[in-house]
C-alpha cells in the first residue's frame, strides 16, 4: 500500500473517539487532515491527466469541442469564446507552419495581457513550437540577452505601447530574426517589421495536422518563463508538459470548476498568471478575465463588472489595493477565493476583512521549482504546513518531498553535521526550503550551463550522492508545524511584484566609466512588501568626488538600461568593500545597516525621479523621503 493510500485511509477513518484521542496527543492533527485531503485531491487529478497524457493544448481543444460558444476570455468589455480563440490559434499555427522550423523551436513572444497572448501561445503549440515569454518591461542589454538566449528565429511583438520602440533601439544588436508586430498595419511599420494582423487576415483558420506535434512527451517544452535567479541576466526556465499538467490542476485545492471566473492582472510572462490562472482555467473549461496592466483603482470595478469568483494575487498587489480609499462597495463582489503568494501577516486580516474575502489560499513555489505546498487551513500569515505525519504519508515520495534544513546566512551555505550531512530544523527554528527532484521529468533551464543549473541544487544532503532543489528561501516553522516565509537568500530580492537580480543591476551599473565596483542588495522599507534595491558603489579613484553630473549619469543609465522595479532606490558611496575569503563582495553587513543614517557614515542618496537624479539622503529630509513614493 502506498503512502498516499495509507494517508487516505487514515484521513477517511479518523473519526469519533479515535480522532479525539489523536487530537489530545497531537493538537495540530486537524490541520494535517485538512491539508492532506486537499493534496490528495490535487494528486488524484495530476495522476488522471498523466495517465491520459492530457497536455494543456489537449485540454483546450477538448473545450473547443464541448464548449465552443462558452466565454473563455473577457478583455476590455469584449468576450472571446473557446471557438473564436481556437480559430485565431489555428491561424497562428498555419502561419507558424510556413516558417518550416524544427519541432520544439522557440518563438519569442513580447506581448502584454491580452487575448492575442493566449491564441499566439496556443497557435505555436499547435505547430509544435514553444513560446519564450519575454518581459516587455525590459530594455537595452537585458532585453537583447533575453531574446538571444531563447534562440528564437522569430519574434512576435504585441500591441502595447512602447514595445516596438524598445526593439527598434536594439535592432542592430539582435541576430538575424524575423519580427512580427501585432496591432499595426504594414503601412505604419518600418521595412524590417511584418504586420502580423495583415498576414493573419490572409491565413486560413483550418486546424493544422497533429503531425506537427507528433512525438510530444512529458518532457517536451510548453513554454519558457524567465527568472532572474542568482546568476545575473534573465534565464528561461523550461516549463515542460509534466510541469504544465501538474500546475493546471493546482486550483483543485479549492475546487476551481467550469463555473468559475478567474482574474489575471499580473503579467502572463510570469508563471503565476500563466501556469496557474490560465492553465487551470483551460483545464476546467472556465473563464478568465485579462487586464492589460494592473490598476488598483479599477481592480474591484472589474471584479464586480465581470462577476469574478477567483482572484490571483501577489503580496504587493494586496497592499496596493488597501491603499485605495475605502468604498462602500469594497465587499460587494462574487469572489469566493483569493489565491496567491506573498500576502504578509501584517495586512492579511485587514485585506480579508475590508474586502470580505471568504477564503485566502496562500501557496509557496517557484517557476523552476520541483515542488510546492499551500495553506489549506486559512492560518493567518502561513504559506502552508509540513508536519512529520504529512511527511510520513502524502509526502513520502522523495521526488517531491519538502524539507527544511539549517542554513548559515553569513556563509550562505547549509549547516552540516560532523558527517557532512544537512540538519533538519525543529519547530521554532528558521531553515532553507529544499525539495526532491524527479529526475525523469525535471528539465531545468533552457541552454542552462551545467554551472547555472547546478547552483539550484544541494548535493549529499541526507545521504551520499542525493540531490535536492534549493528554493533559496528561508522559512520559520512554528510549534504546530505551520510554515511562514522569512526571507530570500543569495542574489535575488523581490520589489514591485518582480524578482530583481542583483547581478543584473550590478552588471549595468559597473559599465559606467567612473564606477570601479558595485554591490547590489535589497533593503526593507516600512510599510512596503519585498525589498527596495540599494547599490554600494566604489568610484574608480578614491580621490574622485561625487558630483551632480555623476549622479545624473547613474540615474540616466539605470533609467535606460533597467526596468523601473530594478533601479536602485538608494545609493551608498564607499571607499572599500568587505570581501569573503573567496573574494566575493559581502552583503550581510550592508543589508543590516541599510540606509540607517545612525549607522552609515558613507554618503547616502535616494532616487529622485522628479529631478532625474539621485539626491542626498539626510536627517532633514529622511521622513519626507520615507513617506514619498520613491
Amino acid at each position: 500500500m502506498s503512502g498516499r493510500q495509507k494517508a487516505l485511509l487514515l484521513v477517511s477513518g479518523m473519526g469519533g473517539a479515535g480522532y479525539a484521542a489523536w487530537k489530545t496527543l497531537f493538537p495540530w492533527i486537524g490541520d494535517d487532515i485538512k491539508t492532506i485531503r486537499v493534496f490528495l485531491e490535487v494528486l488524484k487529478r495530476i495522476g488522471e491527466n498523466f495517465s491520459k497524457g492530457r497536455t494543456v493544448l489537449d485540454m483546450f481543444e477538448e473545450n473547443v469541442v464541448k464548449l465552443p460558444k462558452k466565454t473563455f476570455i473577457i478583455f476590455e468589455d469584449r468576450q472571446y469564446s473557446y471557438e473564436f480563440v481556437d480559430t485565431m490559434a489555428n491561424k497562428v499555427a498555419n502561419l507558424a507552419a510556413s516558417w518550416n522550423l524544427p519541432r520544439d523551436s522557440s518563438v519569442a513572444m513580447m506581448i502584454e495581457n491580452e487575448p492575442a497572448f493566449v491564441w499566439t501561445f496556443l497557435g505555436l503549440q499547435k505547430a509544435g513550437l514553444v513560446g519564450a515569454f519575454i518581459n516587455y518591461h525590459l530594455k537595452a542589454h537585458p532585453l537583447i540577452h533575453s531574446i538571444k538566449v531563447s534562440d528564437a528565429p522569430v519574434l512576435i511583438i504585441g500591441s502595447g505601447d512602447g514595445h516596438l520602440e524598445s526593439i527598434q533601439e536594439i535592432l542592430n544588436d539582435l541576430p538575424d530574426i524575423k519580427i512580427y508586430v501585432q496591432g499595426k498595419r504594414q503601412t505604419d511599420l518600418p521595412s524590417k517589421f511584418v504586420a502580423m494582423d495583415d498576414v493573419l487576415l490572409r491565413t486560413l483558420p483550418v486546424a493544422l495536422s497533429k503531425v506537427h506535434r507528433e512525438g510530444t512527451t512529458l518532457r517536451s517544452p510548453v513554454c519558457y518563463i524567465y527568472t532572474s535567479g542568482t546568476t545575473g541576466l534573465p534565464k528561461p526556465a523550461i516549463i515542460n508538459n509534466s510541469k504544465a499538467m501538474s500546475s493546471s490542476v493546482y486550483w483543485q485545492a479549492f475546487g476551481y470548476n467550469e463555473n468559475d471566473i478567474g482574474y489575471a492582472v499580473t503579467p502572463l510572462y510570469h508563471s503565476a498568471s500563466t501556469t496557474l490562472c490560465l492553465f487551470n482555467t483551460i483545464e476546467r473549461g472556465a473563464t478568465i478575465v485579462l487586464r492589460r496592466k494592473f490598476s488598483a483603482r479599477h481592480y474591484w470595478e472589474d471584479v464586480r463588472k465581470y462577476k469574478v469568483t477567483v482572484i490571483q494575487y501577489i503580496g504587493e498587489l494586496c497592499r496596493y489595493l488597501l491603499r485605495v480609499p475605502k468604498n462602500d462597495l469594497d465587499g460587494v463582489h462574487n469572489v469566493r477565493v483569493a489565491f496567491g503568494n506573498g500576502l504578509r501577516i501584517d495586512i492579511w486580516e485587514e485585506f480579508k476583512t475590508r474586502f470580505k474575502i471568504p477564503r485566502i489560499v496562500e501557496f509557496f513555489g517557484a517557476t523552476e521549482g520541483t515542488g510546492s505546498f499551500l495553506n489549506a487551513t486559512g492560518k493567518v500569515g502561513a504559506i502552508g504546513r509540513m508536519s512529520p505525519f504529512m511527511k510520513a504519508t502524502v509526502f513520502r515520495d522523495k521526488s517531491f518531498q519538502i524539507n527544511f534544513i539549517q542554513f548559515d546566512t553569513r556563509s550562505e551555505k547549509p549547516i552540516r553535521d560532523k558527517n557532512g550531512r544537512c540538519i533538519h530544523i525543529k519547530p521554532g527554528e528558521v531553515g532553507l526550503v529544499i525539495c526532491g527532484v524527479n529526475e525523469e521529468f525535471y528539465s531545468g533551464f533552457y541552454k542552462g550551463s551545467k554551472e547555472m543549473n547546478e547552483k539550484k541544487f544541494i548535493r549529499d544532503v541526507f545521504e551520499e550522492g542525493d540531490r535536492w532543489f534549493s528554493f533559496g528561501d528561508l522559512i520559520y516553522l512554528d510549534e504546530n508545524y505551520n510554515v511562514y516565509f522569512r526571507d530570500r537568500t543569495g542574489d535575488t530580492f523581490r520589489w514591485k511584484s518582480e524578482n530583481v537580480s542583483t547581478a543584473e543591476v550590478a552588471d549595468v551599473m559597473s559599465r559606467i566609466p567612473f564606477i570601479r565596483d558595485v554591490n547590489v542588495y535589497g533593503v526593507t522599507i516600512p510599510g512596503e512588501d519585498g525589498r527596495a534595491g540599494m547599490a554600494a558603489i566604489l568610484l574608480k579613484n578614491k580621490t574622485d568626488k561625487i558630483t551632480d553630473d555623476k549622479l545624473r549619469t547613474i540615474y540616466s543609465v539605470c533609467e535606460k538600461e533597467l526596468p523601473n522595479y530594478a533601479r536602485p532606490v538608494f545609493l551608498r558611496f564607499m571607499s572599500n568593500f568587505i570581501v569573503t575569503q573567496t573574494m566575493k563582495n559581502r552583503k550581510v553587513e550592508l543589508v543590516e545597516e541599510g540606509y540607517d543614517l545612525g549607522k552609515v557614515k558613507d554618503p547616502l542618496y535616494f532616487i529622485d525621479s522628479k529631478n532625474k537624479t539621485y539626491s542626498p539622503l539626510s536627517l532633514e529630509n529622511f521622513q519626507i523621503v520615507m513617506s514619498s513614493k520613491l
